[in-house]
């Protein structure tokens, strides 16, 4: 792999809220010119302070990043492509897992996905458990990854399996975003050991690492010194105190060498503390133009010559599985994780205390007492327009970071993804509102036939379902679970209000909201399920009215059924429309 004066850019807004009036666009210069070539068999470690670059020079290099990027960045000779993005592993900073799967379960589950077809399903699975006992993970292969909340395995054994899902493809270039962040000693020893033993095997290594330990840096073939983006030193690890020794920079004691490189990057030189950091940073940028340059070059010029054009086209030229493949195992995956939030305790026990609290409230109701029976279809229109939207605004959100990732190592297809996730949800999203129906409307006394039943069923599980399109249009267009929350509480709170039980007498300027309200349509539909036009009911001192003229039920009516179900249809398939057109930016930047 080979990077040339590799430039990066970024614009930064100036002023803001306070300042409008002199708020303007400025560019930012992130990288500066930096150029390199790492060979198979080498493994290069980026090094340099917080805001030095290192992780967006990798990202460069890692084929994801856009924007303002400019210079020429190779492997083999040739440009990024799709069939280079499948055959180079990249394991990011933060481990992107799902938490309720095992070791075993999340290797499985990639292999099957990014392996070519070729293979059978069996000889994937060996591939796993080859993976799994090449890193050392025997011992836990049957444990869940956890999270914060939900005890799994070891932050080191999580970085390994995370290597491990890249090794899968047997890639030949590894790129890895401080794979020892947050680990101790003795574990980022051995990740940095199994990654020595890979390139030893012919592997390309690329990493960034913040402060490794003079073991670690000692296993380092090359490394790259930044300080806001200039290059300070590129170069065999075993020389670099030399060349700084030479241009007038050497410890007065015996240090760690990674330490001393980080301390120049800051401007710091041990040498002479009292001068400037500034001056020290631009005498260090200047050395490297006038010494180190030229060599840089020259080794460049020596990569051009020697790579393999056929690498390119070792495998996975097109996508490793077919869509229907991808599709069967992402549903299988979403039903195995997800179960345990949908079917959790607490959830089950919160529907029930309600199905039970309102079976009780509304205990044998009949028609007679029509607004106590119609005030129990909007509290269910209500809630069960509320429960499914939350459900559903915190998918994509917190699906964002695996999302991102394996869509960047092009495992599947969007269109794969979104259908096998809101496929799996769907029987989890349903089964808690039958339960709801079949507890409260036998308790409430509500009319004991079978259409009436189920047309009351069919319309409440129709309202769960356009509820939930709405929280996953909510979620992947705002990405942020607070703000999401807040704007899907408006949007629900407004259709409740409008739905005609609050207001009757809306003003005509606003009462369009009603037509875009799933809670009005809910209502109408659980009222139509209930309720026939001409039906009557008594309204006191011995007489009868017609139900429709009742004043709780009027505004809202007993006709337009059909249109209240196209309504709802429309949104059904919109709201999915729109998440699907959201989760459409997410992935690989173009370069």
């Amino acid at each position: 792999m080979q990077f040339e004066e590799v430039v990066y850019k970024i614009k930064i807004n100036q002023g803001g809220i306070l300042n409008k009036n002199v708020a303007k666009t400025e560019e930012k210069q992130i990288l500066r010119g930096v150029s390199g070539v790492v060979l198979p068999g080498e493994m290069l470690a980026m090094l340099g302070p917080s805001g030095s670059g290192k992780t967006t020079l990798l990202t460069a290099v890692g084929g994801r990043l856009g924007g303002g990027l400019a210079g020429s960045i190779t492997y083999n000779g040739m440009p990024f492509s799709n069939a280079m993005k499948r055959n180079t592993g990249f394991v990011t900073q933060d481990d992107a897992l799902h938490p309720h799967l095992t070791v075993t379960e999340t290797l499985v589950y990639t292999a099957l996905l990014r392996l070519p077809r070729t293979l059978t399903k069996q000889e994937k699975v060996q591939k796993a458990e080859a993976v799994i006992t090449q890193l050392g993970l025997s011992r836990c292969r049957d444990s869940i990854i956890g999270e914060p909340l939900l005890r799994g395995v070891s932050g080191g054994e999580r970085k390994r399996v995370s290597i491990g899902q890249e090794l899968l493809i047997n890639p030949s270039l590894i790129f890895l975003d401080e794979p020892t962040s947050g680990l101790d000693s003795t574990t980022a020893q051995r990740i940095v050991s199994k990654l020595w033993e890979l390139s030893n095997g012919g592997r390309t290594i690329v990493m960034t690492i913040h402060q490794p330990s003079s073991r670690l840096y000692y296993m380092f073939h090359k490394v790259l010194l930044l300080s806001e983006g200039n290059p300070l030193y590129f170069g065999k690890g075993s020389g670099a105190l030399d060349y700084f020794a030479s241009i007038g920079f050497a410890p007065l004691l015996a240090m760690n060498p990674a330490d001393f490189l980080l301390d120049l990057a800051n401007g710091v030189a041990t040498a002479d503390t009292n001068e400037d950091q500034t001056a020290i940073k631009q005498k260090l940028v200047l050395a490297y133009k006038t010494n180190l340059s030229d060599n840089v070059n020259a080794e460049l010029n020596v990569g051009y010559q020697c790579y393999d054009s056929t690498m390119d086209d070792r495998q996975f030229r097109g996508w490793a599985t077919t869509w229907w493949e991808q599709f069967s195992v992402l549903l299988r995956r979403s039903l195995k994780e997800r179960k345990h939030d949908s079917f959790s305790g607490v959830k089950i026990g919160q529907v029930l205390a309600i199905s039970i609290l309102c079976g009780l409230l509304w205990w044998k109701s009949d028609i007679s007492h029509l607004q106590d029976q119609v005030g129990l279809f909007f509290f269910a229109s209500g809630f069960w327009g509320f429960y499914p939207l939350f459900q559903a605004i915190f998918t994509f959100p917190q699906e964002r970071m695996m999302l991102a990732k394996e869509r960047a190592s092009g495992m599947y297809h969007l269109s794969s993804y979104f259908m096998a996730l809101t496929s799996g949800d769907l029987p989890m999203e349903l089964v808690l509102p039958t339960v709801f129906v079949l507890i409260t409307y036998w308790m409430a006394g509500l009319k004991p036939t079978p259409q009436c039943f189920f047309s009351c069923l069919f319309a409440l599980l129709y309202s769960v379902l356009c509820s939930q399109g709405l929280g996953l249009a909510i979620g992947a267009i705002v990405m942020r679970q607070r703000s999401a929350i807040v704007l899907g509480s408006v949007i629900m709170l407004t259709f409740l209000l409008a739905s005609g039980y609050y207001v009757q007498n809306v003003p005509k300027f606003i009462s369009w909201i009603k037509y875009i309200s799933i809670s009005h349509y809910t209502f109408k539909l659980l009222l139509g399920s209930q309720y026939k036009p001409g039906e009557t009911y008594p309204c006191g001192s011995g007489k009868t009215c017609l139900v429709e003229d009742s004043p709780s039920v009027k505004p809202v009516g007993l006709d337009g059924q059909a249109a209240s179900l196209m309504a709802l249809a429309v949104m059904l398939v919109g709201y999915r429309v729109i998440a699907y057109v959201a989760l459409m930016r997410i992935g690989v930047p173009k370069r």
